[in-house]
């Protein structure tokens, strides 16, 4: 079984301030939609959004910020939480705030440069509205469930919403990630998310009536853990968690598996590798585009000289009951 992760007592200080500060926000109705970095860079470059101005510009936008523009119980919290950072003559927030399926999240600021970077972003908004549809259609309670690369926790907060008597697991390498995680549940009153450290189910013991991931798919050559999918094209991580999550499904549970893909000459070579690990007389399975084309810079990168595009696709497998 997977320990909880044990907090310093300092990191409790810092822990505590990061949890007053993000509700902060959420019971002062607070709101942000997070958008792709090459939008967020775009925005962000026009001459009057150099300084921020409101709350969303401190913590959505991650724009610098001249002293005296928060209240002062605000910019009192982020230092007592560690993240309010020196920019020249003024101030910058080291952490972003994001708004998804009625959530408030904690997440890394702009730009996401460390290899520990929490990343939350658009692929966080389409697989939150897939894991919606698959949680809204399904008839059975969920009793156990796990969120592989739960990065800021999005996924398992959901589930543990939804179904608050279940243990909802949320299992990530990435220590940053686990607080983060730790401090949006506490946030957003899940008590039943279990931050764990834990590389794919690796430690997490049992069958899970849900198993959902949104995992890192492409190829990054620093290979940060939020970016960098390995393998062929970036599917290294994203076929692992198949190949894992088939074996660990209750009778009636379901794999949520949001993803991105690289065609290549019209094919799908992700699908090609994950189709004889779903081919079991008790696995039903369904594979879907999403959006066909996401992430069209990364074309200009010699590792998808080959590639037309990389679609996000949502795989859904789901066990047969006994």
């Amino acid at each position: 079984m997977v320990d909880h992760p044990t907090i310093p007592e300092d990191d409790e200080l810092r822990m505590d301030a990061l949890i007053a500060l993000t509700s902060y926000l959420k019971d002062g109705g607070y709101r942000f939609i997070t958008p792709s970095p090459a939008t967020h860079a775009r925005v962000n470059n026009r001459p009057t959004n150099a300084l921020a101005n409101r709350l969303e510009d401190v913590f959505g936008w991650s724009r610098p910020f001249e002293e005296g523009l928060l209240p002062d119980v605000v910019f009192a919290m982020m230092d007592h939480a560690g993240v309010a950072l020196r920019d020249g003559d003024d101030w910058r927030s080291a952490i972003r705030v994001s708004t998804v399926d009625g959530l408030c999240l904690m997440h890394s600021a702009y730009p996401t440069t460390e290899a520990d970077s929490v990343f939350l972003g658009p692929d966080t908004y389409r697989f939150a509205t897939a894991l919606r549809q698959v949680m809204d259609a399904r008839r059975a309670p969920v009793r156990r469930a796990v969120d592989i690369g739960t990065g800021s926790g999005c996924a398992a907060l959901m589930i543990a919403r939804q179904w608050p008597d279940a243990e909802v697991w949320a299992a990530d390498i990435n220590a940053a990630a686990l607080e983060a995680t730790q401090v949006n549940a506490s946030v957003n009153g899940t008590a039943n998310v279990i931050p764990c450290d834990s590389n794919l189910l690796q430690g997490v013991e049992g069958e899970f009536d849900l198993i959902v991931a949104n995992p890192p798919y492409l190829v990054d050559a620093s290979e940060r853990a939020y970016r960098h999918g390995g393998g062929p094209l970036g599917a290294g991580l994203s076929l692992a968690i198949v190949e894992a999550a088939v074996t660990r499904l209750a009778p009636g549970g379901t794999l949520v598996l949001y993803t991105g893909v690289a065609i290549v000459h019209g094919e799908d070579p992700f699908l090609d590798a994950a189709t004889p690990m779903l081919k079991r007389d008790d696995i039903t399975w369904s594979y879907r585009e999403m959006d066909p084309d996401i992430f069209g810079e990364e074309l200009l990168s010699a590792c998808y000289a080959e590639t037309d595009r990389i679609a996000a696709v949502v795989l859904i497998a789901t066990r047969r009951g006994s």
